[in-house]
């Protein structure tokens, strides 16, 4: 039977999904579409330039309305907030108080209703939690300088960072800060504004395990832990015997938390840690990452293939193990820079990494093509630029960037064309949530010779989807008998770059797809 669909907006595959089903969905479900949001670059409420957590209550109509055949939002799933605690920096990975909401970003009473708001359009809310160093401010590290200063070895906090004498060699690798008017250093790897925890210590751990617990007991649903390589320095074993204890006891207040660590290393390495949480795969991100690679008219085959590797792996290390990918956040060059949404590259790779299995990661800006680079400034403020909305939003580029945005397209520029890269990206959310068994279904990559185009299977509770995709600029066609005896009556739904030229077509077992077009068929 031959079947040729066309499609302008999938959104429509959602028709049949009330409201209130999609309210109803089931919060331990960790299977998500999450968004990235840095707060003081979203969205500005009160007009003082920097944004803030009832700016991103503002703006949850754009991120997910509640209904889910609207059309009018992203459809995201879960919410990362980096850092929202009081810190004297822009960038707040320097804590003075974990148990305040920086001034900046609001109250605590904005959190809980932000919580609230997320809870009841099914969105989880995780928080950016850097407990591998405090700021130099934290009440904590004054008291630890109080204790070295009056010498009382008996101190509660005086053994509460990794310190050494100041006339003793650092290990090898590590940057300590010398404090001479108490003749020792301090381990701050990162920043010298930035002193390390000692992870030794019984009360670290108990202080660590206490902040965490009262937010959860707030009712957020998880976290991103920042650095957690770092507790013990280039000592993975140890670092990662210390998060299953802690992962351990945060379960027991919440069993169904949702936990992603920043373990900034190839897969060897964060395969370290997998039995405690899940971690980020960075070896698919960014410019030089399997995803650029593929989208940019790369072989679909090798990558689905890497991808069932991948999950082999973590699953063999950890059964409930997720795939977390990626193509940018926050401290690395944003997607559009080197993944251009004119040549469509960029459409191919939201394609590619979000009909992946797992929990994918948008990071803010990147559904209008948002830039940003480090570039000849060297500063990371260049990556966390403005949320450019194109109405009276006030929020402002973070202190130390100069990133040209005079050619930036606004949310309000991506809405009025029904063929923008805004629209493709909830097109393609909102496929991903009509097929299930791509999030959580049983994968296995297909593979076909000679051809760049390529595909898998997910099969969930008895039903197979299988997903396809032509990241070239020709149309390619393949006979799926040679790769799978899954057998497709029908394409549910397909995605190009261009809606209005978009091609796929399946004849029998042989399916064909215009350049830079995904399928989904059953």
């Amino acid at each position: 039977m031959k079947r040729l669909v066309i499609l302008l907006l999938v959104l429509v595959l959602l028709s049949g999904v009330s409201a209130a089903e999609e309210k109803g969905l089931d919060m331990t479900d960790n299977y998500r579409v999450f968004y990235e949001i840095f707060v003081g670059s979203f969205s500005d409420s009160n007009g003082d330039g920097t944004g803030d957590l009832r700016g991103v209550i503002n703006r949850m109509d754009y991120l997910n309305d509640g209904d889910p055949v609207s059309g009018k939002s992203l459809g995201i799933e879960g919410i990362w907030l980096t850092p929202v605690f009081a810190s004297p920096s822009y960038h707040k990975y320097d804590v003075t108080n974990y148990y305040q909401i920086d001034p900046a970003f609001g109250t605590e009473e904005d959190l809980k209703e932000l919580i609230s708001l997320c809870h009841e359009r099914g969105v989880k809310l995780i928080l950016d939690l850097p407990l591998n160093h405090t700021g130099e401010n934290n009440e904590w590290f004054i008291n630890f300088r109080k204790a070295h200063q009056a010498g009382d070895i008996d101190d509660p906090f005086y053994n509460f960072y990794t310190w050494m004498p100041s006339e003793e060699p650092a290990p090898a690798g590590r940057r300590f800060r010398n404090m001479s008017s108490l003749s020792l250093k301090v381990e701050a790897n990162f920043s010298d504004q930035m002193p390390e925890l000692n992870f030794d210590n019984e009360q670290v751990r108990q202080a660590v395990l206490d902040v965490a617990a009262y937010w959860l007991n707030l009712g957020v649903d998880g976290f991103r832990f920042d650095a957690a390589k770092y507790p013990y320095y280039g000592e993975h074993e140890k670092n990662a015997e210390f998060w299953v204890w802690y992962m351990d006891e945060l379960k027991k207040i919440n069993p169904d938390i949702y936990t992603v660590a920043e373990v900034w290393d190839g897969d060897a390495i964060t395969d370290r840690y997998l039995k405690a949480f899940n971690c980020f795969h960075f070896s698919t991100a960014m410019v030089e990452g399997l995803i650029a690679e593929t989208a940019l008219g790369g072989d679909v085959n090798r990558f689905v293939q890497a991808t069932q590797s991948y999950l082999d792996n973590i699953h063999a290390i950890n059964p409930e193990a997720m795939n977390i990918p990626f193509i940018a956040n926050h401290d690395t060059d944003r997607a559009a820079g080197f993944l251009t949404v004119a040549s469509g590259s960029m459409h191919m790779a939201a394609n590619l990494y979000i009909l992946m299995p797992g929990s994918p990661f948008i990071y803010y800006g990147e559904e209008i093509g948002l830039r940003g680079s480090r570039g000849g400034a060297n500063t990371d403020a260049n990556r966390r630029l403005a949320m450019f909305w194109g109405d009276d939003d006030t929020v402002q580029d973070p202190v130390g960037s100069n990133y040209d945005k005079s050619k930036f397209s606004s949310v309000a520029d991506r809405e009025k064309n029904s063929s923008s890269i805004l629209w493709h990206y909830r097109k393609l959310i909102a496929l991903r949530k009509a097929n299930p068994e791509i999030a959580r279904g049983e994968y296995t990559a297909l593979n076909f010779k000679n051809t760049k185009l390529g595909g898998f299977l997910c099969t969930l509770d008895g039903s197979t989807v299988g997903v396809f995709h032509n990241t070239t600029e020709k149309t390619l066609k393949v006979n799926l008998a040679e790769a799978t005896d899954q057998r497709f009556t029908e394409i549910t739904a397909f995605l190009s770059v261009d809606p209005f030229e978009g091609y796929a077509e399946l004849d029998g077992t042989v399916l064909t797809l215009g350049g830079q077009t995904s399928a989904v068929l059953r």
